[in-house]
């Protein structure tokens, strides 16, 4: 039987095609509002069938947006916090004699859950849990909010006066982050890669231009290696992070990162933790999008009759080139975002 998205579903799908919802900020309150309503409204009785319920429209979101990894990441958010409220709510009941025992530790309780997932039965139903997993989604609204702030709060620690910055395009993190560090720096010198051909660096200069104490400079994207020489930091944002470390992230990501190695530049990476994604990357061209070409070369001119013009919108940086990831948790490095996503995900969620 073929799996039918909800009308929610189809209108976030047409929203985000026809360009209404832009940003894995957007995308991801979108969805998390689909799966609250899903918990909410649906006639669910057990967790087993909430869980095939969300897994069905995931799957959905994924065949029909598979560059937005976000909306999966939320859905196996969704299904761990299922889990783990099923398995508290169950061990309050099997233990209500004992206090001591019914106030379980979550690591206990993982540990538990791990090791006897054989015989937990989800299918039962257990009352209480729509409750419990409402309350767990108002705090993950709430770490969806506070997330940017939480990140930007963490600038002093890792840019200082006199510094030379130097950015990719126009990231919402990055704007934040930056921002920060203007008011907390006396003074900053900000390079900014224009990011052809959408060419949104411009954008990101001239908000940043409103600020005092700062010297913004835009540069095109062919004059990174010969300016990444007088460069102290790079602070870049990502489209998602990818289980190895690796980032898919703007096209021209990986020439930032490139020049930066040559030069034993830092490169930072701003990334929430709802980009965290437990998919690898197979080849360069899989996860990719093709935007048009009009922008690069015009159709109407003579060089275009003779030539296939591609214009890709991601880069893929290997996780050797990235230094540090900023998260609304605290900075991590590449290697430690396997033990990130153990704690996201559930490891039986991680194929939906």
């Amino acid at each position: 039987m073929r799996e039918q998205p909800l009308k929610e579903v189809t209108q976030l799908i047409h929203a985000v095609k026809m360009g209404l919802v832009e940003g894995s900020y957007s995308i991801t309150n979108k969805t998390l509002d689909i799966f609250k309503y899903i918990i909410m409204s649906k006639s669910w009785q057990s967790a087993d069938a909430l869980m095939q319920i969300v897994r069905a429209q995931s799957r959905i979101m994924q065949a029909a947006l598979p560059q937005e990894t976000v909306t999966s990441n939320i859905a196996r958010r969704i299904l761990k916090l299922t889990r783990e409220e099923f398995d508290l709510l169950q061990a309050k009941v099997q233990h209500f004699s004992d206090d001591s025992q019914a106030s379980l530790s979550l690591h206990k309780l993982v540990t538990q859950t791990s090791e006897n997932s054989v015989s937990v039965d989800y299918s039962l139903p257990q009352q209480g849990l729509r409750e419990a997993l409402l309350d767990h989604l108002q705090e993950v609204e709430t770490e969806l909010e506070t997330s940017s702030e939480n990140i930007s709060v963490q600038a002093e620690e890792h840019i200082h006066s006199s510094e030379i910055i130097l950015t990719l395009g126009h990231s919402r993190s990055v704007e934040n982050f930056l921002k920060r560090a203007i008011k907390k720096r006396q003074f900053l010198t900000i390079i900014v890669a224009e990011c052809a051909p959408a060419c949104r660096g411009h954008n990101l200069a001239a908000t940043l231009a409103n600020e005092k104490n700062v010297e913004i400079i835009v540069i095109p994207d062919a004059s990174i290696f010969a300016m990444m020489s007088r460069v102290n930091k790079v602070i870049i944002g990502t489209h998602s992070v990818l289980a190895n470390g690796g980032l898919r992230a703007a096209c021209g990501a990986y020439t930032v990162a490139l020049a930066a190695k040559h030069y034993s530049v830092p490169v930072i990476v701003l990334a929430p933790m709802y980009k965290l994604s437990p998919l690898h990357l197979c080849e360069q061209d899989a996860f990719n999008m093709v935007g048009c070409a009009e922008d690069v070369i015009a159709y109407d001119s003579l060089p275009a009759r003779d030539a296939k013009v591609y214009s890709p919108k991601f880069d893929y940086v290997p996780p050797e080139l990235v230094t540090l990831f900023i998260s609304n948790t605290g900075g991590h490095a590449p290697s430690y975002v396997y033990r990130l996503l153990t704690e996201l995900y559930h490891p039986e969620d991680l194929e939906l």
